[in-house]
């Protein structure tokens, strides 16, 4: 690799030996050329980070959220560090009174709250198992979860406890009625270990009784407050070691595995982010704020909200409605905003469609200035100097879309299409970065850096707390040690999780000589950057023998503009590739009204029509690419309901 690159070498490449795949050399971050940062003096555990914010920060707000009044969310409501630390001692010494000891399960199941992060503190405080719970892995996803892992205690948010009959899309187009999945569903296998129950609000006498029908002991949230007032439990020594929490992660296929995280894991992974942040002059610091309304059941939101608790700032949460999620933006005005990448294209969408419906004079000027302000970023001015005076006369009104304060924009937890982060790079007046990770990596293993726009289209170098190789994959072609290293991503480090729960020969698949093997394919960029390619065990054979890479066609396909999302779809027992699709609502009704066809969206995802139209653009990019004949997608089904990180993608049938 030549000219300027943000890794440095440490251990050489290795060729191919012994039936066993030529691996790249070993590299880690430039910010770690001289070792990987420790964690901060007295930090050994998230207990540690959260107890230190309260001694520093007492007094700094800490948990807010918005009081619903007349049906309406008002301003948000603060508890300060110690206000939250005196209710999670509560909460802890309530747990212990029920009986869990250290290494006890604790499951948490909800949206997220200040609840969530209490309960999960007051595990961290008394070195238990904090096992979060959520039900898009699959109806039974969280009745396995309790058994597995042997939950003995389940904090839940009102509204999952029993069921609640809601209205859902079956994924044709049609509403249907369709419970809810609820908690009290997972009776009675999931009471041999589970023994008691605790609302994040109220409980009702219905769900009292059928709780304490069962042999479990139920409580509201006050009552359980009430249960800790007057008790006092030691709080036990907590080592580097120590799990804290298992995270359930879906696998391609069978149940879904326990995924070990421990406090090293953690705390390494706050050192290493703050060593980031510093080293390109965007430090944290206990005045910045975060909006809380990505899952934190998973290890991205999770660990960012560790993060930010290290360092005594705010944590604000939504209210829980994803199309009012701009409102909670607004009023909570935070200063760094994370967000999977479906969240940031609806902002692209919409902004898009507000200048094309804004008149030529002010999409001339946008144009102008979008190009402006985009040429400077290439030719290497920082995102403050590249266009002062576009950013306040043109983008300012996208940076109040985001609050008015934001300055860092990450996005996680899937690929960012290159074309969206170029634009919100220019439009937002905001660094974008995109990162990558996984749930066994605790989160983030590599981000991008701010200004630098020829890390656009990667997920940047790694984070100074591992090393990182390419392991060669001849099956598809990717060779390590060529001009243009390409190869399975595999990583070593203090962050990377302690094993699978109860699956040690799933461990062992994936974790060899201390590195572990992500299944993702990645190329090594001149600067040091990487760039997902590919997915080593997403590949499959067409019944004419042809080889097909899904995950790459999703990418190009991803590329019309009048879909959101698409999953591509096809087997060994086929010839030919079909796709679910997730149309853009307003171009979809903008072809519709252009060519005379009636119907509502969901008629419209129904109609012939809208199918032979979206399937004309996909052939249309699938051309300008040169994909070969048995890559073009032959079939498609429209679907009106997104599937994002909280829905799947449907089976489907066309």
């Amino acid at each position: 690799m030549s000219g300027k690159s943000y890794i440095v070498e440490v251990e050489g490449a290795k060729e191919a030996r012994d039936g066993k795949p030529s691996i790249g050399p070993v590299y880690r971050s430039i910010f770690a050329k001289d070792g990987f940062p420790a964690p901060m003096h007295g930090m050994e555990s998230c207990w540690d980070a959260f107890r230190m914010s309260v001694e520093k920060n007492p007094n700094n707000p800490m948990l807010g959220h918005r009081k619903i009044v007349n049906g309406q969310a008002g301003k948000y409501v603060w508890r300060t560090y110690k206000e939250v630390y005196d209710l999670v001692i509560k909460v802890g010494n309530a747990i212990r009174s029920c009986g869990l000891e250290e290494r006890g399960k604790c499951g948490i199941y909800g949206a997220n709250c200040p609840e969530w992060i209490i309960s999960m503190e007051a595990c961290n405080a008394h070195g238990l198992y904090c096992v979060p719970l959520y039900d898009t892995l699959g109806a039974g996803a969280v009745e396995f979860i309790i058994c597995h892992s042997e939950v003995s205690i389940v904090f839940v948010e009102e509204k999952k406890i029993s069921e609640n009959v809601v209205v859902v899309y079956d994924g044709t187009g049609f509403q249907n009625l369709h419970p809810d999945y609820v908690l009290l569903k997972t009776f009675p296998n999931a009471t041999k270990h589970l023994k008691t129950i605790v609302s994040f609000g109220k409980v009702t006498p219905e769900q009292r009784a059928e709780v304490e029908k069962n042999g479990l002991a139920m409580y509201s949230w006050e009552e359980f407050l009430q249960l800790g007032e007057n008790k006092q439990f030691d709080l036990p020594e907590k080592k580097k070691s120590d799990i804290c929490t298992i995270m359930y992660t879906s696998g391609t296929t069978g149940d879904p595995k326990g995924v070990m995280i421990s406090n090293e894991s953690i705390v390494h992974f706050i050192a290493a982010v703050k060593l980031v942040l510093e080293s390109v002059n965007e430090k944290l610091t206990a005045d910045d704020v975060y909006l809380s309304y990505l899952p934190l059941a998973h290890i991205f939101d999770r660990a960012i909200e560790e993060f930010f608790i290290a360092h005594g700032a705010a944590i604000g949460f939504w209210h829980g409605d994803v199309k009012l999620l701009l409102e909670d933006i607004g009023e909570l005005k935070p200063t760094v905003f994370c967000a999977v990448p479906r969240v940031l294209d609806r902002i692209y969408s919409g902004l898009n469609q507000k200048i094309s419906n804004g008149g030529l004079l002010k999409k001339t000027l946008f144009n102008v200035a979008y190009a402006y302000k985009f040429h400077n970023l290439r030719k290497g001015h920082t995102t403050e100097e590249a266009s002062p005076l576009s950013d306040k006369i043109v983008f300012d009104k996208v940076k109040q879309a985001f609050g008015g304060r934001v300055r860092l924009i990450l996005s996680g937890a899937a690929p960012l299409s290159a074309h969206v982060e170029a634009f919100l790079r220019v439009v937002a007046c905001a660094h974008v970065l995109q990162g990558y990770g996984l749930t066994e990596t605790c989160a983030g293993t590599f981000v991008s850096l701010p200004n630098e726009i020829s890390m656009l289209g990667t997920v940047g170098p790694p984070v100074p707390n591992v090393d990182v190789c390419l392991e060669s994959v001849p099956e598809m072609g990717y060779d390590a040690l060529s001009s243009t290293p390409r190869g399975e991503v595999c990583v070593r480090g203090k962050t990377l999780f302690s094993g699978y729960y109860k699956r040690e020969d799933l461990t062992k698949e994936v974790l060899v000589d201390g590195w572990f093997h992500t299944g993702d394919v990645g190329e090594w960029q001149p600067n040091g950057s990487l760039k997902i390619i590919d997915r080593k065990k997403n590949i499959f054979k067409l019944s004419q023998g042809e080889y097909v890479a899904v995950e790459n066609l999703e990418n190009i396909y991803s590329l019309v503009a009048d879909i959101d999302s698409i999953w591509v779809y096809g087997n060994s027992f086929e010839s030919f590739l079909v796709a679910v699709a997730n149309p853009n609502k307003a171009a979809l009704e903008r072809w519709a009204a252009e060519n005379d066809v009636a119907g509502d969206f969901n008629a419209l995802c129904e109609n012939p029509k809208a199918k032979e139209y979206i399937l004309g653009e996909l052939a249309r990019v699938g051309k300008e690419k040169k994909l070969k004949g048995f890559e073009f997608i032959k079939a498609v089904h429209l679907d009106p309901v997104p599937f994002d990180m909280e829905r799947e993608p449907p089976n489907p049938h066309i």
